[in-house]
């Protein structure tokens, strides 16, 4: 079984650490099943199809798609989004919430479309004092559309970045929501 990981990132720079979390994401989804295939036959394991959405990238698109529905590179990136195993969405935190820009392009998505996928749901924020913006915030917009997130929420500081990347205490809580979420995703293949 090939899982398709698909990670939107709804960061407003670049570079940023969100998708510093949504690379370490992937990576430890590219990981994971790869030692799963390790450990089964190579005819029985597909392996990961990764897909990356930026919004950032996508900002002129969705603007232009306001008036009269998606564009076709809009279009594309829902298809990804409706097609995936797991989802990782990322957001940094502003003034208590996620990006008005991830919320336009969630918006395009109809309330089927992603119900019970597992998602991995990640905020990043400058002080401990936005910590339950996954709780408050996050949790009930992907309850909106029955998406299933999973128990690991991911809400990382200043503190846990090191470098051009995440601090080996951080990267473990990221395995461990990543390994979540497709675990659901195997069961609800099955």
């Amino acid at each position: 079984m090939t899982v398709r990981v698909v990670a939107v990132s709804g960061t407003l720079h670049a570079p940023s650490k969100t998708d510093v979390v949504v690379r370490a994401a992937v990576d430890s989804a590219r990981e994971q099943l790869g030692s799963a295939r390790e450990q089964a036959s190579a005819a029985a394991s597909g392996g990961l199809e990764a897909h990356t959405i930026g919004v950032l990238a996508l900002r002129e698109e969705l603007a232009r798609s306001l008036p009269g529905g998606p564009t076709p590179a809009v279009q594309e990136a829902l298809d990804f989004v409706r097609q995936a195993d797991v989802l990782v969405v990322a957001t940094p935190v502003y003034k208590g919430s996620y990006t008005g820009l991830l919320k336009l392009f969630i918006d395009f998505l109809g309330r089927g479309d992603i119900a019970d996928v597992p998602i991995v749901l990640a905020a990043i924020g400058g002080s401990q004092e936005h910590s339950l913006v996954i709780e408050h915030e996050l949790r009930p917009l992907f309850g909106f559309f029955s998406a299933a997130p999973v128990a690991e929420p991911l809400y990382l500081q200043p503190a846990d970045f090191a470098g051009e990347g995440v601090t080996s205490a951080a990267a473990l809580r990221i395995a461990r929501a990543v390994g979540q979420a497709l675990a659901a995703a195997t069961r609800r293949a099955a």
